[in-house]
């Protein structure tokens, strides 16, 4: 009996000391697993960044951006891209034009490193200078991809312009040219949009999605050293979501978003394990995991679908005629997913909020819907994927507004804070602090900003 008690404090112990661990830690986009949520501390739910209420520091980053902060122990990694241009374009909103920005001058695609506590750079880096290959759309940047660190490296991805391999210091260790990663809309090749799928690190293995115009592949990577492990073809328009690693059994499974070829990838080998033909042919939202389950939305084209995958599926799992479900997968409704944002997985539930403002939650087991709400006016966009602290859920606009909804089968919206500037890139949470990234600076709200 003794020794149960014991062993039971021990694995408390160990959880307890993973969770703090966890907390100082955003180490990719969406932070651990692409989750949205870490452990520790919850972040404030009011904050004003034009009063400077709840602000512990701003920080102005050059350039535009769209790329999230990632953190790791007391150092903030991102990204940006500087147009020799002196304003930029930049257009947010609800609006359906498809042509890209002319900008051929040369552009400086920058890394920084900043100090957690004071929002000092410590470093910056400049990755490469030139006249971008690819352009970019009116709403997007050059520098869309979220960097990615294990708290040893610091890899970046700037599409077109190259992978980029740092060591904490700054030190390059390596990169790699993959090619001209044109990504656009795929019905009209000359509307290009710019690359934006976030690399990814699990147990030393770099994860790179590129689904373009033109030879589509998922690829893995030694991050030690780049070189290449394996890579496999994918049949596949240009996609946005971000390779999601997750624990299936002996195995570790690579699942990605798509179109024509949702799927999941042995982490090993790169051999397929199961495939999904989808509906929404612009896929951009990146998978999450919980209760045996792979959620993936996305919307455009002939539906907007949400599917809870089996994580033990196998083969072409692909629905046939007006089926919800089969073997491999759970659940599905075909209008309801989202466009841009990622959703959240908390408990039992799924909050998918959406590009127009609209927020809706769902039973994580059965799909049912709890509840759908309209967040703002229904003219504000919304891009960047709402993230979850304590009890709460925060979703950000375009604009910069951040809505705070009580997590729960209800509607309840808590409070509306501002920001003062557009928001694109999605939030990092780190020891009790949220890091919204404006077009301008990078903010940070909280009470303490002390690493553990």
């Amino acid at each position: 009996m003794n020794r149960s008690i014991a062993a039971i404090g021990l694995f408390l112990c160990i959880s307890s000391a993973a969770e703090a661990q966890d907390a100082a830690h955003w180490p990719q986009f969406r932070g651990p697993q692409a989750s949205g949520q870490t452990h520790g501390a919850p972040i404030p739910t009011k904050w004003n960044g034009e009063k400077g209420e709840g602000i512990l520091w701003k920080t102005e980053i050059p350039g535009l951006g769209h790329s999230s902060p990632v953190v790791w122990g007391d150092r903030i990694y991102l990204t940006a891209a500087i147009s020799g241009k002196a304003k930029p374009k930049l257009k947010v909103g609800l609006y359906g034009d498809i042509a890209p920005v002319n900008d051929e001058t040369a552009h400086k695609y920058m890394v920084y490193a900043l100090d957690r506590t004071t929002g000092k750079i410590v470093w910056e880096r400049l990755a490469h200078e030139g006249v971008p290959k690819v352009k970019r759309h009116t709403k997007a940047t050059h520098a869309n991809s979220t960097p990615v660190t294990d708290g040893k490296h610091v890899v970046v991805n700037f599409g077109a312009e190259g992978l980029y391999c740092y060591d904490t210091s700054g030190k390059l260790a390596w990169k790699k040219d993959l090619g001209d990663l044109d990504a656009g809309f795929y019905m009209v090749p000359k509307a290009q949009w710019g690359y934006g799928s976030s690399p990814v690190i699990h147990a030393g293995v770099l994860l790179v999605q590129a689904d373009v115009q033109k030879e589509s592949f998922l690829a893995a990577f030694d991050v030690e050293t780049g070189k290449e492990l394996w890579r496999v073809a994918r049949d596949e328009v240009p996609t946005w979501g971000s390779p999601a690693p997750v624990r299936v059994g002996d195995a570790t499974h690579v699942v990605v978003n798509g179109w024509k070829h949702i799927g999941a990838y042995d982490l090993a080998d790169g051999k397929e394990i199961w495939k999904l033909e989808g509906l929404g042919d612009i896929p951009t939202p990146t998978p999450v995991f919980g209760h045996g389950l792979a959620f993936i939305t996305n919307a455009h084209g002939a539906g907007s679908p949400i599917y809870a995958v089996k994580l033990d599926a196998k083969g072409d799992i692909s629905l046939q005629d007006d089926a919800l479900s089969n073997d491999g997968i759970a659940w599905s409704i075909q209008r309801g997913g989202a466009y841009m944002p990622t959703p959240v997985l908390a408990g039992d539930l799924l909050y998918v909020s959406k590009d127009n403002g609209t927020l809706a939650v769902f039973d994580a087991r059965s799909g049912e819907r709890k509840y759908q709400e309209r967040l703002g006016g229904g003219k504000t966009g919304f891009t960047a994927s709402s993230v979850a602290s304590g009890d709460h859920l925060y979703v950000t606009s375009e604009l910069g507004e951040t809505f705070v909804v009580k997590l729960g089968e209800t509607f309840d919206l808590v409070v509306q804070n501002e920001i003062g500037e557009i928001v694109m890139a999605s939030p990092a949470i780190a020891d009790g602090t949220l890091y919204l990234r404006g077009q301008k600076h990078l903010f940070a709200v909280g009470t303490s900003t002390a690493p553990d």
